[in-house]
């Protein structure tokens, strides 16, 4: 166990944690979103629990990690003579993903531009269940991504072959998801404050996740080896274009919002806040 004490074990944690902060912002985002629609009460809670849920679920495939690298074995072959694939159990967990991703996106950016607005009793018809439910459905998409870039990261390899073996490996990987973990709940709550009282960056977060929904299923059909006309195979997504696009959008907004602090914003439907912890100095909420 000495070989987790060594500056190599350091900067290992410490990029991957990095990394780790960095793949939880798809999940941040969503939960902003999905968690403002509840009630006052229930919002703290839905993003501890959506968090806590990230985390469980990740560390119990990292002890289940000979499982899910066997999801990428071929499960059964589609070939229609313009169109073949060999679909896997990861690419249709993937592919589902970005499915749900879509779908929710754009019902969302449609409630909040055409829908009614919503009366106290509406609001509360939007239960915890079911925004944990969504929020479950959707964090073990992002999980198996995590666990995939942790497991590509950190070498299970013998210490004396140049990695850390499979417990080192494997210690190294619980604790960088923790880290994260807590560091995403520390912020949870500010995040979601700042996304709520700003309907451009609503509309803005929405749109990042049609953006990752189209990733995952570009994602999900590469790694089914989905293939039109016998030549032309669909790639994936590079993430560092997804991030950049991300980053830089945020950057124009944070302008636009300074140059126009003075107007009065546009009004979104459903846009009330209602959560008045947040307007407290606790940062865990």
């Amino acid at each position: 166990m000495e070989v987790l004490f060594t500056s190599d074990a350091l900067i290992a944690l410490l990029t991957l944690t990095f990394l780790e902060i960095i793949l939880g912002i798809d999940n941040i985002v969503f939960l902003s979103i999905v968690s403002g629609k509840l009630k006052a009460e229930d919002q703290p809670k839905a993003r501890r629990i959506g968090l806590l849920l990230a985390m469980a679920f990740r560390i119990v495939l990292l002890f289940g990690i000979t499982w899910v690298l066997s999801l990428q074995d071929i499960l059964f072959h589609l070939d229609f003579g313009f169109f073949s694939a060999g679909v896997t159990g990861q690419s249709l967990i993937i592919f589902g993903g970005g499915l749900f991703l879509l779908y929710k996106s754009v019902t969302e950016i449609h409630h909040k531009l055409e829908g009614e607005e919503e009366s106290e009793k509406g609001k509360a018809s939007n239960t915890l269940a079911a925004a944990i439910t969504q929020i479950a459905l959707l964090n073990l998409v992002f999980s198996f991504d995590s666990i995939l870039t942790a497991v590509g990261l950190i070498s299970m390899k013998d210490p004396s072959q140049g990695g850390f073996g499979y417990e080192g490996a494997l210690i190294i990987m619980i604790l960088s998801i923790i880290i994260s973990i807590v560091i995403m709940m520390i912020f949870a709550g500010p995040v979601s404050k700042f996304v709520n009282e700003h309907p451009t960056i609503q509309i803005l977060g929405l749109s990042f996740l049609i953006l990752i929904g189209v990733m995952l299923l570009a994602e999900g059909s590469h790694l089914a080896h989905f293939r039109f006309f016998g030549e032309t195979e669909v790639h994936s997504i590079p993430k560092g274009y997804l991030y950049f696009s991300i980053f830089f959008s945020l950057f124009v907004e944070f302008l636009n919002l300074r140059m126009k602090k003075s107007k009065n914003p546009v009004k979104l439907h459903n846009n009330k806040i209602l959560d008045e912890k947040l307007k407290d100095e606790d940062i865990m909420n």
